[in-house]
C-alpha cells in the first residue's frame, strides 16, 4: 500500500481538490491491483482500504451536512422572494444557486467514489478468500459520469 502513496499518480497538484484526489486514489488502486504486483500482506491492505474509505466516508458526511444546510436556505430565500420580490433577495438567491450547484456535483462525486471504494473493497475480500488476487477488469466498479475517464492509461 505504501506504493501507492509514493506514485506520481497520487501527488497532489496546486489546485487539485478532494474530488481529484478521490479519482487519483482509485485510479491508483486499480493500476496497482492491475499491475499484477503480489499483495503480500492482504489484510494489511485491506485494512489501509478500510481506513481510506472511512476517511471518505467522514468527507462525504460533511459535504451532505453542507449541501443540506445550502439548499434549505436556498429555498428559504426563494419562499422570501416569491412574497417579498426585491433586487438583494434576487442577488442572494442567484448567489446561493451558483454555490448549490457546484456543492451538489462534488458531493455527487465523494458519493460515487465511496461506493467505488466499497466495490473494490467486496471484490479484494472475495479474492483473498479464493486465495486468488488476479486483475480487477476496467470496467468493474461504480461508473458514473465524474468516473468515466478511470482508470486512467498512462
Amino acid at each position: 500500500m505504501q506504493g501507492l502513496r509514493d506514485g506520481k499518480e497520487n501527488q497532489r497538484k496546486l489546485g487539485d481538490g478532494m474530488g481529484d484526489k478521490l479519482k487519483n486514489y482509485i485510479s491508483s488502486l486499480y493500476q496497482f491491483i492491475n499491475s499484477g504486483d503480489e499483495i503480500v500482506d492482504a489484510e494489511s491492505f485491506k485494512a489501509e482500504l478500510l481506513r481510506e474509505i472511512s476517511f471518505w466516508q467522514h468527507e462525504r458526511l460533511i459535504h451532505l451536512m453542507v449541501v443540506m444546510l445550502f439548499a434549505l436556505i436556498t429555498i428559504a430565500v426563494l419562499l422570501v422572494l416569491l412574497f417579498y420580490a426585491s433586487i438583494p433577495l434576487l442577488l442572494l438567491f442567484v448567489l446561493l444557486m451558483v454555490l448549490l450547484v457546484p456543492y451538489i456535483k462534488h458531493y455527487y462525486v465523494l458519493e460515487n467514489g465511496v461506493q467505488t471504494l466499497y466495490v473494490i473493497y467486496e471484490e479484494i475480500t472475495r479474492r483473498t478468500r479464493k486465495g486468488s488476487m488476479n486483475c480487477i477488469p476496467e470496467d468493474f466498479g461504480v461508473k458514473t459520469a465524474p468516473f468515466d475517464n478511470y482508470p486512467s492509461k498512462q
